[in-house]
Formats: C-alpha cells, structure tokens, sequence
C-alpha cells in the first residue's frame, strides 16, 4: 500500500485530518454575541467601515474637483485666441464657484474630523484647483496669488447652497449644528505642487501666444518663470519630497519658454509669423527627445 500510494499520502492525510479535527473543535465552542469582546469588536468594525466609506466619498469629490478644474484650465487657454478676454475669465470664475461647491462638500464631510487622515483622498483635486485659480489670477493681474487668497475664498456658510437649487445636506451628525460656518485650508505642500503644475500652463500659454502673433507676453512669462524657478530652488531638497519631484518639470517649462524668447530675439524678423509656432513645436519636440535620451 505504502509502494502503490506513495511517501505523501500518509502526510496528506495527515494535514486533511488536522483541519477536519480543527473545524470540529471550532464548532464544538460556542461564541456568545453579546460578549464584551464581540460588542467591542463589531463597534470596531463599524467604525472601520464608516471611516472606508467617508474616505470613498472624499476620493469621488476629489476627482470631480480635478475634472472641473482642468475644464477651467482648458477654457482660460482660449484667452490667447480671443480677443474678448473679460468674457472668459467671467465664465471662468462661474466655473470656479461650482467647484468651490464641490470643496464644500469636502469640508462637510470633514467636520468633527482630523483632515489630516483623510488627506491624501482630496489632495489631487485641491492641486488641480489651486492651479487653475492661480492661472486665472495671473492672467487677470499678471502676478502670483497667495495661499492667503486661495484660501479666503474657501469659507463657507452653512445656509449657502451648493448649487442655483438643491442645498447641500449636511451628514447627519449633531456635532453640525454648532458650526456657522466651514472651511478647508489648502496646506503649504499642496499650494506648491498646484504652483509647480501651473508653470506648465505657462509654458503652454507662451507657444500659443507667439503663434498668435504676440510676441511681448512670451517674455513677460519667462521672467515670472524664472522667479517662480528661483523660489522653488531655494526650497530643494528640504522640501516635501513631491516638491523636490516638480522642480525638474519645471526647470523644463522654464527651458522651453526661454527657447522661445531666444528665437524671438534672434530670428524673430527672419520668420513669418504664422510660422512661429511651428518652428518652436519642432524645436520643443527636439528639447523633449534630448531629455529623454539623457
């Protein structure tokens, strides 16, 4: 028998025995519900599951924050195009409010809450607003906002209502009804990481300016660049670690806006002007493709 089953059927059997014998045992113990351990044990879970949930919900703002910040982002880049600029930003700022709305909502969802745990669940979406309003607010005054201001803007009544019909309804929770009014600070490290991605924009906003025709705001952008460059580098390395990340990116952007002033001031009577964006998109593909290969 031991030839004909081979050397691991006894251990086989063996394990299969030890399981059999261990779900026997369990069933033989009876658990009482309402013990202290289990009571304790189900508020655990409760808590745990309450806290998944509010985090699944922080994350779902969160990406409808970044959406409607980027449509924001995308509509103030027409401002190169057209020549009613106070149209847009007035629409622009619309759009802004719907998604200082959304913030709300994340705000309700945090009262009585340390925002810290939950902050890696909204963080990309208050970058991605902090970009877009500081785009605005460089195209309308051609200066950098303050984390003050962004921040100003970001306190919010209880009776104001999310949007033109339907009030935003608060979680139900009585720890509500002591609060007038909510807030939600951006944090420094967010306020960067929005800056930084916003020199991208910038970077964008000075190609499509020259293939416009507009040849003073590329060199207007390349000074703001450099002092924003400046200011970051003065940061470095003792900085957030996703700071330190950003600042290559933007050394980029800064490269590519002050190959564009360069060609303007050196080539800019030899080339047509209708031929200026073409000439700086092959010679930005051509940076990109030393980059990479570096």
């Amino acid at each position: 028998l031991y030839w004909f089953l081979g050397p691991n059927a006894y251990r086989k059997r063996k394990h299969e025995n030890f399981f059999l014998r261990q779900q026997r045992e369990e069933k033989n113990i009876g658990v009482d519900p309402s013990s202290a351990i289990m009571i304790m044990f189900k508020s655990f879970q409760q808590e745990l599951d309450t806290r998944h949930d509010k985090f699944e919900r922080l994350v779902k703002l969160s990406r409808d924050i970044t959406i409607e910040s980027k449509r924001t982002i995308f509509l103030l880049h027409r401002v190169t195009s057209t020549s009613n600029a106070d149209e847009i930003l007035t629409e622009s700022e619309t759009k802004l409010d719907g998604v200082r709305q959304k913030i709300k909502q994340v705000a309700y969802e945090l009262v009585g809450e340390d925002m810290h745990q939950y902050h890696r669940a909204f963080s990309q979406g208050l970058q991605e607003y902090v970009e877009a309003v500081s785009f605005r607010h460089f195209i309308r005054t051609r200066s950098l906002i303050s984390l003050e201001e962004i921040n100003s803007l970001l306190v919010f009544t209880t009776d104001e209502k999310a949007d033109g019909s339907e009030e935003v309804v608060p979680p139900q929770d009585a720890k509500l009804s002591s609060y007038k009014t909510l807030c939600l600070q951006v944090t420094f490290t967010d306020y960067l990481l929005g800056i930084a991605d916003l020199t991208g924009e910038l970077m964008r906003m000075c190609i499509n300016s020259v293939g416009n025709g507009d040849i003073d705001t590329p060199f207007e952008l390349s000074q703001f660049l450099r002092q924003i460059y400046d200011g970051f580098s003065y940061i470095g390395n003792t900085g957030p670690y996703e700071v330190s990340k950003k600042l290559y990116t933007l050394k980029q952007s800064l490269g590519k806006v002050e190959n564009a002033c360069y060609t303007l001031k050196v080539r800019g009577s030899e080339i047509p002007k209708h031929m200026l964006a073409d000439v700086f998109a092959s010679k930005t593909d051509f940076i990109e493709q030393e980059d990479g290969s570096s």
